[in-house]
């Protein structure tokens, strides 16, 4: 176990700084001057000179990424934002809560729904409840979510009033957001939970165990499901990493101060180290998110822990010369 999750742990590594030589080159080539930006359209050449060599900014490139690599992965600095001069890696830590209880509770909520949906319909195939069931979940993936939150508002918020429409003052401010955000995930989750049930439900052994009349709900969830459980779990984790820089588009609608709107404001006004840092911030989280899951795998599967231990065991093999 512990040997299969340094293994995970090294692979991080090489992902991590492969995303931030990415993302660093992208804004590296993108064309426009944030000098100018920032200076605005009456600065003299003499002082976009002077800004820019204080930036750091008129450096080749593999010395501003060197630089750049030293204070990200020895300081956890991300820098400084160009227009408000505040920490980047500080306002990423003050802003990163409400992204990510955005993305836990979204998650769960689309756990609690797409598993048991995803249960049902693989239990009743092709009858109207597997039909129902795939239908609706054809239909919330495809739908846009940031169409899906505007309805929210409009018959939550503006006809019936039980819920406010943007910021976080209190915890009913983060129902419409959570729910919008989970929509398309539980569809996700139900179809894939369908699909590895449909998998597990025709093996031997399920049929064993209603041959010994264990009950049929000790069947499907005993046994079929546990054994369903990877490409859900993996299904699952997909969604928590992915719901952390998803979550922009409800950020934006519902007016909440996450990582998500402190990168598209980055953007839009060229501020290299909001958005850098805000990309490599969520790439690392994200990165945790599958490390997390690739133990919950081990945790679950103990094929995987049996194949690590007969690994550490195993001695190499000495051929003599007769």
């Amino acid at each position: 176990m512990a040997g299969f999750i340094a293994k995970r742990i090294m692979w991080l590594i090489p992902v991590i700084f492969g995303v931030t030589f990415f993302v660093f080159t992208i804004m590296y080539i993108t064309p426009g001057d944030p000098v100018r930006i920032m200076l605005g359209a009456n600065a003299t050449e003499e002082q976009i000179q002077l800004k820019t060599e204080e930036l750091g900014l008129d450096d080749p490139f593999l010395v501003q990424f060197g630089n750049y690599c030293k204070k990200v992965f020895l300081h956890f600095d991300f820098g400084e934002s160009y227009h408000t001069k505040q920490s980047v890696t500080e306002q990423i830590f003050i802003r990163f809560p409400y992204t990510l209880r955005i993305a836990l509770i979204s998650v769960l909520i689309a756990t609690v729904l797409g598993i048991p949906i995803g249960v049902l319909a693989a239990t009743h195939q092709y009858s109207w409840k597997d039909n129902l069931s795939m239908f609706g979940s054809l239909f919330c993936v495809s739908m846009p979510s940031f169409w899906f939150a505007l309805i929210l508002v409009m018959i939550f918020c503006r006809q019936l009033g039980w819920l406010p429409s943007s910021g976080i003052s209190s915890w009913k401010c983060y129902i419409l957001p959570c729910i919008s955000c989970a929509l398309g995930g539980a569809a996700g989750i139900a179809r894939q939970t369908r699909s590895s049930m449909l998998e597990v439900i025709r093996q031997d052994y399920i049929t064993t165990a209603r041959a010994k009349g264990q009950k049929e709900s000790r069947v499907i969830y005993g046994h079929a499901l546990k054994n369903a459980l990877i490409p859900i779990i993996q299904t699952i984790g997909n969604m928590v990493g992915g719901s952390l820089g998803g979550a922009l588009i409800a950020e934006t609608i519902f007016s909440i101060p996450g990582i998500g709107v402190y990168m598209m404001n980055g953007i839009s006004q060229r501020d290299y180290p909001v958005v850098q840092g805000g990309v490599i911030f969520i790439s690392i989280c994200f990165c945790l998110c599958m490390l997390l899951v690739d133990i919950v795998f081990a945790i679950v599967d103990p094929r995987i822990r049996t194949q690590y231990k007969n690994a550490s065991k195993r001695k190499p093999r000495i051929f003599k010369l007769k």
